[in-house]
């Protein structure tokens, strides 16, 4: 969605022509301005979260019987001999570490682990070159998709593990997918490209690569060696808002006065947003860098652009506070005499995480199976700051996003560049077996258990089921 001041200005025209051509026919509905819709957005979740808080006791063992410990057996023995493999991989992703939508090797040594088991992967997959699927099963059973992420940071690399969650997909879905095979269940692994810049499972969302999916799942790394609850922090919504001012150029020792300065729109944008942060809620997060101001200080910039990152923990808030930043971005255009160029959502919106917290309760089983420690849950569920596009996957099908601890230092999180180096260390190589044995004990276990899956299910219709952000979009 890409707004211009000019955009704006002819609207307002508009409605004030309207308003002149039926002020002798009937009054015109109440216009609600930004302010007042962002504001009554505020107003909601404060009363809510000024409510007393009641002690909520959260069920933490599943109740049902899961595919049995023959397949926990077997699920377990299979990951063992595929530890060598599996630790290969997480190797050579790290060091030959590839940004978003550019992961062709990675996805190349991909499928090699997988064609050496007889796996072909369709590589491609759902229009996105560095996209694949690979499936067990047939297609008319109950259906569970594991989750890979083989994207890298720039500039230092695999810092968020995602070398780590692809073994681990990779693992489990070699573990569980004979088992699949003869319960007469579908397993599927997707690979997903572009989870740090481009949103790559919303645009697999949007080609139906989802649509015949009962429930999915993968493992996120994180710091120390700690495991989430059942109960786990939610994940913030993020929409990226890009902004180019255009002014005009001048000798900025000779003629000042005949210039109009796009960098000075960027860095009284940038200074209106961070007087925004004191007003914004707990759960809202927003932060920016200039990408773009100017090229040299003796001609007044005609050009010049910065990126911002909204970022919330609900739907309906991270529009309010998408609404203030953009607003915030215009009054610059304003104050400086430039036109701004305002691109709301170049790549996909991510949505808050939704987790299910009966999948969540298997693979809690399971870790713990592995002689991990997994704390009880909190009384209110923590928010986090974080953002991941398997956010919008969660709100389409019943999902499982845990993490789990690498055995580093519990100060070295993800995106620091020694978390990277951390990820090919022997206790990250644990945490890989492990997260591999869980997450295919769980879809195996959901797969066998029809009453499992009608409990996931139940929770997730009483979420309010299948919902994408263009079911609600603001255009």
């Amino acid at each position: 969605m890409t707004l211009h001041d000019s955009d704006v200005l002819v609207e307002q025209d508009e409605e004030v022509s309207d308003a002149v051509e039926n002020d002798a026919a009937e009054p015109a509905a109440p216009v609600i301005s930004t302010s007042e819709r962002t504001l009554q957005a505020a107003l909601d979740w404060h009363l809510r979260s000024a409510r007393p808080v009641e002690a909520v006791t959260v069920v933490e063992q599943s109740t049902h019987d899961g595919a049995g410990a023959d397949a926990v057996a077997e699920v377990s023995r299979r990951v063992d001999e595929l530890d060598p493999e599996l630790q290969q991989l997480a190797i050579e992703l790290h060091d030959d570490p590839e940004i978003g939508f550019s992961e062709r090797r990675s996805v190349a040594r991909i499928a090699d682990v997988l064609r050496r088991h007889g796996i072909t992967a369709e590589i491609g997959a759902f229009g996105l070159p560095t996209a694949f699927r690979a499936s067990a099963g047939p297609a008319d059973g109950p259906h569970f998709a594991l989750i890979a992420e083989y994207d890298a940071l720039p500039g230092v690399g695999h810092a968020c593990g995602h070398n780590i969650i692809a073994g681990a997909a990779v693992g489990a879905f070699l573990a569980a997918a004979p088992i699949a095979e003869r319960l007469g269940a579908r397993l599927s692994l997707i690979g997903t490209p572009a989870e740090e810049n481009g949103g790559g499972k919303e645009l697999i969302l949007r080609a139906g690569g989802f649509d015949d999916v009962d429930a999915a799942g993968m493992v996120h790394p994180g710091a120390g060696s700690a495991v989430s609850p059942v109960l786990a922090p939610r994940t913030t919504g993020v929409r990226r808002v890009a902004v180019t001012y255009r002014g005009r150029a001048a000798h900025a020792a000779a003629s000042p006065w005949l210039g109009r300065n796009a960098l000075d729109a960027v860095v009284t944008a940038y200074q209106s947003v961070a007087q925004l942060r004191q007003h914004i809620l707990p759960i809202d997060r927003v932060h920016g860098i200039i990408t773009d101001g100017g090229a040299v200080p003796n001609v007044v910039p005609e050009q010049a652009s910065a990126l911002f990152y909204v970022r919330s923990a609900e739907i309906e808030t991270l529009r309010a506070l998408t609404d203030r930043v953009v607003d915030a971005l215009r009054g610059a255009a304003l104050a400086t005499g430039t036109v701004a160029e305002i691109d709301v959502d170049p790549v996909p919106p991510y949505l808050p995480l939704q987790h299910n917290h009966e999948l969540t309760r298997r693979w809690v089983q399971a870790v713990r199976d592995r002689g991990r420690a997994v704390p009880t849950s909190p009384v209110v569920q923590g928010q986090g700051g974080a953002s991941t596009d398997m956010g919008n996957v969660s709100h389409y099908v019943p999902s499982l996003h845990p993490s789990i601890g690498l055995g580093g230092p519990d100060d070295v999180h993800p995106h620091n560049a020694a978390f990277a180096a951390h990820t090919i260390q022997p206790a990250s190589f644990a945490a890989l077996s492990d997260a591999a044995v869980a997450l295919a004990v769980t879809a195996v276990d959901f797969l066998a258990d029809p009453e499992l899956r009608a409990e996931v299910a139940a929770e997730f219709a009483a979420n309010g089921g299948r919902f994408r952000w263009t079911d609600s979009a603001d255009e």
